[in-house]
């Protein structure tokens, strides 16, 4: 599979309370069990008014599937080609 970074514009949420996240989780989950195994949610980072989600998928169609299905908008999905790390110097 490959993998994708996705930018989710959604005003406030980095004040959004554990019970709100975790509703927002289940919602997810439960859209990417109709999808499954074809894409999988590894994790999000929460800042202010985003949400950079890291995802593994089939093809960018089924995260704009997601995005639909869920109702949390794909505001960018850019796919991941390499990761590099600081062992990465070590090379």
């Amino acid at each position: 599979m490959r993998m994708f970074v996705i930018e989710r514009d959604i005003p406030e949420v980095g004040t959004f309370e554990r019970e709100q996240l975790r509703d927002a989780a289940q919602n997810s989950n439960k859209v990417l069990g109709q999808l499954a195994p074809d894409i999988q949610w590894q994790h999000s980072y929460v800042a202010g008014d985003k949400t950079f989600c890291i995802y593994l998928a089939k093809n960018e169609d089924l995260i704009h599937k997601h995005a639909e299905l869920s109702g949390f908008p794909a505001t960018k999905v850019t796919e991941i080609k390499r990761m590099i790390d600081p062992t990465t110097a070590n090379d």
